[in-house]
């Protein structure tokens, strides 16, 4: 081990508050593991979309509880800068059923209280979208959820919230990430101060959430402007699973609440259980991950067969075709299903839709042909809720957000994406229809009949270590057709700048991103994001194959997919090798 290394490793344990993390250390020391320490010791787990996420692992690399605190002290530093009412608001802070979760939760509120910050800390596991209510709900300055949503068991992570109740954006990622970068270089020489949970009890900066917080915010769901429609929820049946995660109570709760009864978990997965014991990988989008709650719905021959992911703030739904036949909707098509339905049922002054530039485009159009705005933000929820919160005015409020990786947010109640009220909204959906004799999938063919059948996929192609940057390459030799498609427009998110096939331009109100979006004839779409740091490059791709009224979605669907696959094979052969 080098001199430099030996002595970061060194100086890390003596700091480290952790007996644990200490141990597992010294072990690799004492193994002469250089090249392990030296993965450990590479820089520090990086503070960027919302916050931390990482495989849990003592040293500056891992998840644990000095990273935690480091972390802490970082945001606490910030916020007292930031925020002038920080005394009063304080910050809210909750936790999944990850194994080092809990622990986790309670060093942050330690290094805040021990910093004269106020805390709410949830008494037990809590869902993601519960904390972000829980900073709306408390008008607190900050929210903190330990979580790590849908990865794999050895991962773990920190998801901060602005006073907003929203994801945090420029300039506050960076701010915060510049203040735990300092906390964390202070933290070698100085030990950070924690207060015990019933010392900051004492000191009266902690407030602990019980039941009646968790009551708050299912009577929240209930009280719901968006969530009213209750026409025939007993008609509904549908299996659920909480995948392990801290979903399963409050879940079943609000769909009793709507008058769903025909409800049926999978109780091998509803308990919280951090090894995620029955699937491979936590995620609805995962194969096989759905398996299980497929197979309870079709014992039961149930309509639906509905997932939460481990944190509950996404949604994800297999619907029957027929006895033991479902199909999962993508997200896009949930997407699409819910602004269809919300629109339908809203009123004329909450009119205000949201998606992401690489969700499909069927949304903005179901949103026009019904009077309503449909804004198009960058990737992630943290640009679809600040965007929305900006944007909303009194005459034309915030309905519904979504992106196609299964995240909705349904309603004001919470700004950030919520599979609960998601689980509850969809539920009603399916009583309306199923009480006029319809289903989910008569509704998409109506909706696919109207405005086209939308099939969007997405690839990622690994290129050569010497192929030319595909962004600059793009740029300097602009296609006039994709895939034989003619290129009607360009928008180049890099500089802001939208360019017509006849030469006009116009300016596009977005963050500055490394994004090519071409839009073709006949409706088709490429979505090109390079990497700047590998031979590597994300495309996006939409088609759009006009319905007959005669049509059947399987077969709209056939030519979609046939289209798809030529579409795909003909803009990878033009890229350069």
């Amino acid at each position: 081990m080098n001199t430099q290394l030996a002595l970061r490793v060194k100086n890390w344990i003596e700091a480290d508050p952790d007996p644990r993390s200490k141990r597992e250390l010294q072990q690799l020391v004492d193994n002469n593991d250089d090249t392990e320490l030296g993965k450990r010791f590479a820089g520090r787990l990086a503070f960027g979309t919302a916050g931390l996420r990482g495989v849990v692992g003592a040293g500056p690399m891992g998840m644990n509880r000095f990273v935690v605190q480091q972390t802490t002290s970082g945001l606490g530093s910030y916020l007292k800068a930031q925020v002038s009412d920080l005394d009063s608001r304080g910050v809210v802070i909750g936790y999944d059923g990850r194994h080092d979760s809990k622990q986790f939760a309670h060093d942050a509120a330690g290094v805040l209280t021990a910093m004269g910050i106020k805390v709410y800390l949830t008494s037990n596991v809590a869902a993601t979208p519960l904390v972000a209510f829980g900073v709306l709900h408390f008008g607190a300055a900050a929210g903190i959820v330990v979580t790590a949503s849908h990865n794999p068991p050895q991962y773990n992570g920190y998801k901060v919230y602005w006073g907003n109740g929203a994801q945090i954006i420029p300039p506050h990622d960076s701010g915060i990430a510049a203040c735990v970068h300092q906390a964390a270089d202070q933290s070698i020489c100085r030990t950070i101060e924690l207060l015990s949970l019933e010392q900051a009890r004492l000191s009266g900066t902690l407030v602990m959430l019980e039941d009646d917080f968790y009551q708050t915010y299912r009577q929240g769901i209930q009280d719901a402007e968006v969530l009213q429609n209750h026409t025939r929820p007993e008609l509904v049946s549908l299996a659920y699973t909480a995948m392990h995660g801290v979903g399963a109570e409050m879940a079943e709760t609000v769909l009793k609440d709507a008058g769903v009864s025909q409800v049926y978990s999978v109780a091998a997965q509803r308990e919280p259980d951090g090894d995620f014991p029955t699937v491979n990988f936590p995620n609805p989008e995962e194969k096989g991950a759905m398996d299980l709650v497929i197979a309870e719905a079709t014992k039961h021959d149930a309509m639906l067969a509905c997932a939460n992911d481990p944190d509950a703030d996404r949604f994800a739904v297999a619907v029957r075709k027929r006895a033991g036949d479902y199909q999962m909707l993508t997200g896009d098509q949930v997407g699409v299903l819910f602004g269809h339905y919300l629109l339908k049922h809203a009123s004329k002054e909450q009119r205000l839709t949201c998606t992401t530039i690489v969700s499909s485009s069927l949304l903005s159009k179901v949103a026009a042909s019904m009077g309503a705005r449909c804004i198009t933000t960058l990737t992630g929820f943290k640009w679809l809720m600040n965007v929305a919160i900006a944007e909303q005015t009194p005459d034309n409020r915030f309905l519904f957000a979504y992106e196609e990786a299964l995240g909705y947010t349904v309603g004001d109640m919470v700004w950030d994406k919520d599979g609960l009220s998601a689980l509850v909204a969809f539920s009603q959906l399916t009583a309306e229809l199923a009480s006029k004799g319809e289903t989910i999938w008569d509704r998409l063919a109506d909706i696919y009949k109207e405005h086209g059948f939308h099939l969007n996929a997405q690839v990622s192609i690994a290129l050569k270590p010497d192929t030319p940057n595909i962004g600059a390459y793009l740029r300097e030799h602009p296609p006039v057709t994709v895939a034989g498609r003619k290129v009607l427009s360009v928008d180049d998110i890099s500089c802001g700048e939208r360019r017509f096939a006849d030469g006009r331009l116009e300016t596009i109100a977005l963050p500055l991103s490394d994004v090519l979006i071409y839009s073709l004839e006949g409706g088709a779409r490429v979505i090109v994001r390079p990497s700047g740091t590998e031979p590597k490059i994300k495309c996006y791709y939409e088609v759009v194959e006009i319905m007959g009224i005669d049509d059947s979605l399987e077969t709209a669907q056939l030519r979609a997919r046939a289209q798809m696959d030529k579409f795909i094979e003909a803009h990878q052969a033009s890229l350069p090798k």
